[in-house]
């Protein structure tokens, strides 16, 4: 291990133990810069300074566990992505901003940004002044990263506002709570407005074919709903065109 990067990798485990909490894990002591994670019947896996999961196979050999072992892994790689960048990333300049921000992205006129705290690290998005000198406003998402990500993204510009949705996004239970959690967190942000298409990229295509097939295909298209086959050949390819979230 190359001792330069060992207080990043003790301040990315500690990381990596607070997510883990907050999703009902227990975690032990750090160890030979090494966190290990126990579930109520017992070890299920060690993480690695450098963010590998260790595991045995016979602590999870069923699929309860194994969904376990599936949440450490996501929350890992997560933890390890914004603790990456934030071991660089600059002080975010700010008039009448106090704290200590960093800029995680910064993109057209928006800003994400992580704030270190002893709780963990806290995420905000930003819009900017016209001159750039100062930030308005903030979107507080305590720990959720992801959210965050999410929100930067459409305040950017870099995603539309309206999304088309995979049918494959919403199959299993998590991936129905994750959807519900998404829709609370736009409440939570003051947004009163938003619309999805829970449609593949590949049905609506395939409509414009054939439309004699798709007589009953309904979709939204800016505030209200509509036959996707009586829309016009430009409004049909700006449905297209938006954003497909197919994983979450």
């Amino acid at each position: 291990m190359n001792h330069q990067n060992e207080p990043a990798q003790l301040r990315f485990l500690e990381e990596t133990a607070n997510q883990l909490r907050q999703n009902g894990f227990t975690v032990e002591p750090i160890e030979d810069h090494h966190l290990p994670v126990s579930i109520e019947k017992g070890r299920l896996c060690r993480i690695s300074g450098k963010g590998s999961v260790l595991y045995r196979q016979e602590n999870v050999d069923n699929i309860r566990a194994q969904d376990a072992l599936q949440t450490v892994i996501d929350t890992v790689k997560m933890t390890s992505e914004y603790m990456a960048i934030l071991e660089t990333a600059p002080r975010l300049k700010a008039s009448g901003l106090d704290g200590d921000y960093r800029v995680l992205a910064d993109f057209g006129d928006a800003v994400l940004a992580g704030h270190p705290t002893e709780r963990g690290v806290q995420f905000v998005t930003w819009e900017w002044d016209f001159d750039r000198e100062g930030v308005h406003h903030g979107h507080y998402f305590q720990d959720d990263y992801d959210a965050a990500k999410r929100d930067f993204a459409t305040r950017s510009g870099l995603v539309q506002k309206e999304q088309l949705f995979s049918p494959a996004l919403l199959n299993s239970e998590q991936d129905k709570k994750n959807f519900i959690a998404m829709l609370r967190a736009e409440g939570a942000m003051g947004g009163y407005h938003v619309q999805f298409n829970v449609v593949s990229n590949e049905v609506l295509k395939d409509a414009q074919i054939r439309p004699e097939n798709y007589g009953d295909l309904l979709v939204r298209v800016a505030g209200y709903s509509a036959y996707f086959v009586d829309l016009r050949r430009d409004v049909q390819q700006a449905i297209i065109d938006r954003t497909e979230l197919s994983h979450w």
